[in-house]
């Protein structure tokens, strides 16, 4: 940096006229705000007057062999020194900030300070204990090698102020960062984090978006409908159009749903008086076989199985009389408990044998 010398320049010596022995110089460069000129005649350096108008027939300005253009006002400076940590392959880097300020611009003409960081980084190199605040640390214990740093170079800069001829320098504060590589990787992580995270917040809206979206389908179409006409997003004829539609389809499916469950009872009672047609005759088939028939008996439990109703076909008994009591059997034989008379009569009882 061109600080606190802003230029240089060698100036040629004034030659006068014949015609005229008032000389002017006329190569001076011009002053920037906050500058001032100091020229060098013979061995000396000289400042040309604060606050007066530059003249070119000055004598300073006609002997001068050199000019200086020194910066005046205070400026902020930053020098850096690295500082080692427990890797080999990484290290910190120290800014440490300086104001600084010309109090004496010939000083600084004659030793011409063009950079003033030069004299300061050299006063940093000269704190040999600085590097053993960093010595021990990783590059991911960067804040605590930040504070140890702050108040190493406080208390150095106590002890040791830094010296700078013809300038008044402060030492301000100290800053520690990490490599450019640590630097770029950290950003990567932290991007990727960022990324991360709104990946999944969108996710999280999306879900409550659906989660929403099925509270409002779970509430019928007609809240649906309503909801759509709210936001203008659905006509409200379009809507009253679906919801008859909806109507007639409900009330068609519903009058064949009705029809459909006559059918089936119908069907239902069609199957049972055929299943009970078909029990009686099952009956009537296998006591057709039998040697002893009670009709009566058997009139009952088919009632009993057709559920109190006659079969088709057989009349109810209203009798308690036996249809059959005496005579033969379907065999040929007389009944059991009784002989037959010869005179062809029964005889009413086996005693009477004995009779």
């Amino acid at each position: 940096m061109n600080y606190p010398v802003i230029a240089e320049h060698i100036l040629a010596t004034v030659q006068g006229t014949w015609w005229s022995r008032r000389r002017r110089r006329d190569n001076v460069p011009p002053l920037p705000p906050g500058a001032v000129h100091v020229f060098r005649v013979g061995g000396n350096y000289r400042t040309f007057p604060e606050g007066m108008v530059f003249d070119p027939s000055h004598p300073d300005v006609l002997d001068a062999s050199s000019v200086s253009i020194v910066d005046t006002r205070a400026r902020l400076v930053d020098v850096e020194r690295p500082l080692p940590s427990v890797s080999e392959a990484d290290n910190f880097t120290m800014r440490a900030s300086f104001t600084c300020q010309v109090t004496d611009p010939t000083v600084i003409a004659r030793q011409g300070i063009i950079d003033v960081t030069v004299p300061l980084r050299a006063y940093l190199m000269g704190d040999s204990d600085l590097p053993r605040v960093s010595a021990g640390h990783r590059v991911e214990e960067i804040n605590a090698v930040r504070a140890e740093a702050g108040h190493r170079m406080t208390a150095y800069s106590a002890i040791v102020p830094p010296r700078v001829a013809g300038m008044s320098v402060e030492f301000v504060n100290a800053e520690v960062y990490a490599s450019d590589e640590l630097r770029d990787w950290e950003q990567k992580l932290r991007d990727e984090r960022r990324s991360w995270e709104l990946r999944k917040g969108q996710r999280d809206f999306e879900a409550q978006d659906a989660r929403r979206i099925a509270e409002l389908l779970s509430q019928g179409s007609d809240h649906v409908d309503a909801f759509g006409i709210a936001r203008q997003e659905i006509d409200v004829t379009e809507a009253a159009a679906r919801i008859h539609r909806a109507t007639a389809e409900e009330s068609a499916r519903r009058h064949q749903a009705e029809a459909e469950e006559r059918a089936h009872a119908r069907l239902l009672e069609t199957t049972d008086a055929q299943l009970r047609r078909e029990m009686l005759l099952t009956l009537l088939r296998q006591s057709a076989g039998s040697e002893y028939v009670d009709y009566h008996q058997m009139l009952d439990q088919v009632l009993r199985e057709m559920g109190g109703q006659a079969a088709p076909g057989v009349g109810a008994a209203t009798d308690t009389t036996r249809m059959v009591e005496s005579g033969q059997t379907r065999s040929g034989r007389p009944a059991a408990g009784r002989e037959r008379d010869p005179q062809g009569g029964f005889v009413k009882d086996e005693d009477d044998l004995v009779d």
